[in-house]
Parts: structure tokens; C-alpha cells; sequence
């Protein structure tokens, strides 16, 4: 099987920060970011035990796409990807929103319409919906950024009254959220796909407003097939989703959902690689591309070099 990274410490010249996320491990300086998206792969707010060969590579690849995709649009982060795991960008004073925009009424905007609420974030929702149902026109439901726990719906009012967002950048975070979603959108329709919902995230870099993180991947977007929508939805079916919600249903079918005392269950070799192999299918259906695999013989050495070679310049 091939070799993974499960996580990375490095040291070097000039870095003045580490920051461990939940997939991603972020080296700090003055005035510049390096990211490497690890093997780390988490579902329920549990990073589980272990990495999935070639998941950073394809997550990596597929933002750095869409982010040059989307550069006409907004000013983004990056300034060099110089490994395929590996992102280099400004450090920026992220904004302590997300910017979610939703298309269709699924995942969490269908639980609270089926619990009876027909306002999210401030937003009224008409009545007569059914789950993955397209919306009348797409809607942002901002979430506040929590730096532990989960994320929390928030409305554009009380993200103004609160101050956590001026009310001008507030309103150029609205309007990039919506010219990416529809680019976002665009690209999906010709690959036969339909970007049902996602978040952005921005940050200040000076003054000047950038897109920062990743963007269309899996982990932060849900995907239907355009194929066959029309008619699971006039039958009440499920929608085929390109996400990677068969890793959560794996888990639940194994008795996990990240409920307190439930354990991981084990995964195996085989588990591990079919996981593997989901991630590279989704990464050459969302970008039609045929998926290179980068070279893991010495991976932590070959990402190190990279590095090192781009900070030397």
C-alpha cells in the first residue's frame, strides 16, 4: 500500500507558527502561509485513525483548480503550489464568518426545513419544499467560525449588529460568494454535475479583500449527478451525491456517528483503499482530468524539498 502522511513537523528558516487542523498542517510566517494538506481524513468532528493514501493530493489539487479557475472573479490567497499536497499563500486576518451559499434545500437547510423552520439565517424559505428540491434563487447562510465546537448559523443582521463584519466588506463578501457559486455552478453543469451548496472563506491581506482556504472540493461542497435529478425528485428518491458522505455511511453501518463512547471501528487495509480510490474517482469526475499520483517512496522528504526550494527563492 502506498505510504500516506499522517502528519508532518517540520522546522524551518524563518517560521514563526504551527497550526495542527483537523486534515491540514499550517507552517506560519510573517507575512506568508504553507499548507500541506495531509492523509488526515475526519468525519462526524473525529479525525479517524488513519490517512487515506492520496486524499491531501487530490483535496490540494482540485482547490488549486478552482482557485485559478475563479481568479478573474476574486483575488485569492495562493502564490505557489510547489508539491501537489502542498499550497504557499499571503497570511491573511481571516473574517470570523463563513460565507455558505445553498442552491437547494439539502443537508443541514433540510433538517431545519423539515423541523418545521421556514427562516435560516434571516432568510425566508417558501413553503411547499421537498429535500433537494432547487431553491427560487440561491441563498447565504452565513455560519460564525468557531474556534472549538461546531460552527454556528448566524444572520447578515446580527453579523452586523455584533460588529464581526463591517458592514462594506460585508457586502463585498456577499457579492464574491455569489459570482463564485455561479462560476462554481457553471463548471459543474459541464462536467455533468450539479454544486448543490459549499462555503467560502475570506481574509485581509493589507486591505485588500482575498478568497482564502480551499473551494468546490468534496469536503467543503456537496455535489448531486445532473443525471437522473429530475426524476428522483418527481419519485421522492435520494439523490446520487459526489461527496464523501460514503465515509460517514460506512461509519454508521459500523455503529460510529462520533456519539460519546462509540469507538472508531477498525480499518483495514482493503477500507483504507477503497477510500483511497473514492477520492481519486471524485477528484477526475469534479475536474475531468486523469489523476497523477505523486511519488510516496519518501513522501515527507519529497514535500520538505519543495518547500525549502520555494523558501530559498
Amino acid at each position: 500500500m502506498s505510504q500516506a502522511i499522517k502528519e508532518t513537523h517540520f522546522n524551518f528558516p524563518g517560521q514563526v507558527g504551527f497550526y495542527k487542523g483537523k486534515v491540514r498542517d499550517v507552517y506560519m510566517f510573517d507575512q506568508e502561509l504553507v499548507v500541506v494538506a495531509s492523509d488526515r481524513i475526519s468525519a462526524f468532528d473525529v479525525v479517524l485513525p488513519r490517512p487515506i493514501p492520496f486524499k491531501g493530493q487530490v483535496l490540494n489539487q482540485i482547490a488549486a483548480g478552482f482557485l485559478q479557475a475563479t481568479s478573474d472573479i476574486v483575488p485569492n490567497w495562493v502564490t505557489a503550489t510547489p508539491d501537489p499536497s502542498v499550497t504557499i499563500g499571503k497570511r491573511c486576518e481571516p473574517f470570523k464568518v463563513e460565507m455558505v451559499i445553498r442552491g437547494y434545500l439539502a443537508g443541514h437547510a433540510a433538517r431545519e426545513y423539515k423541523a418545521g423552520k421556514r427562516m435560516l439565517c434571516g432568510v425566508a424559505l417558501p413553503e411547499g419544499l421537498k429535500e433537494n428540491d432547487q431553491l427560487p434563487e440561491p441563498i447565504i447562510t452565513p455560519t460564525t467560525k468557531a474556534s472549538e465546537g461546531h460552527d454556528e448559523d448566524i444572520s447578515r443582521e446580527d453579523i452586523l449588529a455584533k460588529g464581526i463584519v463591517s458592514e462594506a466588506d460585508y457586502v463585498i463578501l456577499e457579492k464574491y460568494t455569489r459570482a463564485l457559486f455561479q462560476r462554481g455552478q457553471e463548471m459543474a453543469a459541464e462536467k455533468g454535475l450539479i454544486l448543490v451548496d459549499t462555503k467560502y472563506e475570506f481574509g485581509k491581506f493589507g486591505d485588500e479583500i482575498l478568497l482564502i482556504d480551499e473551494i468546490h472540493t468534496p469536503d467543503s461542497s456537496r455535489y448531486f449527478y445532473a443525471e437522473g435529478y429530475a426524476e428522483n425528485q418527481e419519485k421522492g428518491l435520494p439523490q446520487k451525491q459526489l461527496s464523501k458522505e460514503f465515509v460517514r455511511q460506512w461509519l454508521i453501518s459500523n455503529g460510529f456517528q462520533g456519539k460519546d463512547g462509540q469507538t472508531v471501528p477498525e480499518m483495514s487495509d482493503e477500507i483504507v483503499e477503497s477510500i483511497s480510490d473514492r477520492y481519486i474517482e471524485l477528484f477526475e469526475k469534479i475536474t475531468g482530468e486523469t489523476f497523477v499520483k505523486a511519488e510516496t517512496e519518501n513522501i515527507e522528504n519529497r514535500i520538505e524539498k519543495a518547500i525549502l526550494a520555494h523558501l530559498a527563492r
